[in-house]
């Protein structure tokens, strides 16, 4: 057997492989690979040379990544739900110490609990005003007055 007859197994193998590996971390990292292998294997079936397949290979795993792997990653993450202090961004806070960035005070309440807080767009806001979470920073929210 001359090598390239080997070539079967070896995307054969290699699609085996990625599909294990996609199924072991639910990432949707190397399906794009598996289907990558599976494309050269249909070259190899329809006698092309090893160049034409390795070629096929690349081309058609990282086409496939660029352009389904965004509507794929939409698609499954779909039903996650935020949690812990993603969920907080676009939440309402009521401020409770006058939020001033360069006196580096500032407090709100949110569910209950008091956050350090910073403006946004640097701001002074005054006690009692609304205020939407724009983002986390370590344990600051910064936050944006609301409209």
């Amino acid at each position: 057997m001359e090598y390239t007859e080997y070539m079967v197994w070896v995307w054969l193998g290699a699609f085996i492989i990625f599909v294990g590996l996609e199924l072991a971390s639910l990432g949707l990292t190397t399906i794009w690979f598996a289907i990558g292998a599976l494309a050269a294997e249909i070259v190899y079936l329809l006698n092309g040379n090893i160049i034409l397949q390795a070629v096929v290979f690349f081309v058609v795993s990282i086409a496939v990544m660029l352009l389904v792997r965004p509507y794929a990653v939409k698609y499954f993450n779909k039903g996650t739900q935020k949690t812990n202090v993603e969920a907080l961004e676009g939440k309402t806070a009521k401020v409770v110490e006058n939020i001033d960035n360069v006196a580096a005070t500032g407090m709100v309440t949110l569910d209950g609990v008091e956050w350090t807080a910073r403006s946004a767009k640097d701001q002074t806001i005054e006690k009692d005003a609304l205020v939407t979470v724009k983002e986390v920073r370590g344990v600051k929210l910064i936050v944006e007055k609301k409209k």
